[in-house]
């Protein structure tokens, strides 16, 4: 297999790839290779983080949401959020089931949900991860009994005589069919199949009989006493369904600009038995992923761009809420998507203001450089209030462990660098400026290549 094919595969299948765990692999072929991907994806490690004000508060008896201790726990939910932000970071940078965790933020931008409960945030979080190369028919049920899913779309309120529509309009909008692909009374119908899907305060689902609407309805054309798990079912079983979930993995683990007849072909493979690890094989085993045109092709998401620099030069965020800021800064906050259809990615991950952060980025994080940044006292809560500081000339709190990098890439020439770094993604231009530097060290050749506009493409 190519040098330059593995750097693409490791680029869209996981956060890129170190020179040792290339050193390992170089000379295996492409089956071999994938098939390690999968491998060292094949356990699932949850994600935690201790939460036992929030445990102990959903194990009592539903307290005032006016009172004081109820807003002082939504208080410390928000900032336990933050800490899970920053341990979900780590968790993509510092892991080797690199497969696993790719696949986890991409469910998260596709079956989209926000909750103020981190109890129930880190759940949601851990479903995605178990599912994240499962069945897709049992990833679709585990996300519609998820508690945060079952609040986030209104889900909890829905009885028989008052169905609330939304979860069902996502979920055939959003996560499986897409525009077009149905009608309003489906979404009527649907929704009443969902009635009594409920969970209790410690977020275990409950199907509450009483309050499901139990007669006949008609659903795709189909005519039956539908339960939940059967409107899923009749989903899936339209060729629409894999064709949508294909051009999505399509436009985001290969190019944004889709190829249909790809497309069509991925979802053939997809539509036997919704199987997501032979549709990742399928696309990561095809010659045409190793195509010119789709490498170094794709923009970046911000998490993508944090998570690449901790995995070369690794760093410890000291304080979890800078990270969210330089997040926001970016456009891209985890565990808060803008709405429902969750980030647009491609090119709207950039604008003037988004670039000149991005291209700053690697000498603020790495060499100590300056931001528009307040990192004194105790954060706000609210990002407004934070802006209304003065946040000029400030440096964040970043331990920047070098050592690590020259373990890794210290033996390395600056061209070798600049392989793993850029893909071999270099303009004759930027050669030229690389040779005018005057570097002292490996460290400043790294920052100077991070901070090239070539390194917002993977």
């Amino acid at each position: 297999m190519e040098k330059a094919h593995i750097l693409h595969l490791y680029q869209r299948a996981g956060f890129g790839i170190g020179p040792k765990t290339f050193s390992n692999i170089q000379g295996l072929n492409r089956s071999k290779i994938v098939e390690g991907l999968f491998e060292d994806s094949g356990k699932i490690a949850p994600l935690t983080i201790p939460t036992p004000e929030i445990d102990e508060h959903l194990a009592t008896k539903p307290m005032d949401r006016k009172s004081k201790r109820f807003k002082e726990l939504v208080k410390k939910s928000r900032k336990k959020h933050v800490v899970y932000n920053r341990a979900w970071v780590n968790r993509m940078a510092q892991t080797q089931e690199v497969l696993r965790e790719r696949m986890t933020l991409f469910w998260a931008n596709h079956f989209v949900m926000r909750s103020r409960n981190i109890v129930f945030s880190q759940h949601y979080n851990n479903t995605l991860r178990t599912h994240a190369l499962g069945n897709f028919k049992d990833f679709v049920v585990a996300v519609a009994q998820e508690p945060g899913m079952l609040d986030y779309l209104n889900n909890q309120q829905s009885k028989k005589g008052a169905p609330n529509e939304n979860f069902a309009r996502e979920l055939m909008e959003l996560f499986t069919l897409g525009v077009g692909r149905y009608t309003e009374t489906d979404i009527k119908e649907a929704a009443r199949a969902f009635t009594g899907w409920r969970h209790d305060p410690l977020g275990n689902f409950k199907f509450a009989k009483k309050r499901h609407d139990a007669g006949e309805k008609t659903f795709l054309g189909t005519k039956g006493n539908f339960s939940g798990e059967d409107i899923i079912a009749l989903i899936l079983k339209q060729p629409a369904c894999a064709q949508f979930i294909a051009g999505k993995v399509y436009r985001h683990f290969v190019n944004d600009k889709v190829d249909e007849a790809r497309v069509a072909a991925i979802a053939k493979v997809f539509s036997k038995n919704y199987d997501i690890s032979a549709m990742m094989r399928f696309i990561f085993m095809s010659d045409w992923f190793y195509d010119a045109e789709n490498m170094m092709s794709k923009i970046k998401s911000p998490i993508d761009l944090l998570v690449g620099l901790m995995r070369v030069v690794p760093f410890n965020w000291e304080k979890p809420q800078q990270l969210k800021y330089i997040e926001r800064l970016l456009g891209q906050v985890l565990l808060e998507p803008p709405n429902v259809a969750g980030w647009p990615e491609g090119r709207s991950w950039i604008d003037a203001n988004t670039m000149m952060v991005r291209l700053k980025l690697p000498s603020v994080l790495l060499k100590n450089g300056e931001i528009a940044f307040d990192v004194k006292g105790e954060f706000e809560d609210s990002f407004e209030a934070f802006s209304k500081k003065n946040n000029f000339s400030r440096k964040l709190n970043i331990a920047t462990n070098w050592e690590a990098f020259e373990a890794q890439y210290g033996h390395l020439t600056d061209e070798e660098l600049a392989f793993y770094l850029l893909g071999g993604a270099v303009r004759s231009g930027t050669k030229r400026f690389l040779q005018t530097l005057e570097l002292e060290n490996k460290q400043d050749f790294c920052i100077q290549l991070m901070s090239l506009p070539e390194y917002q493409l993977c």
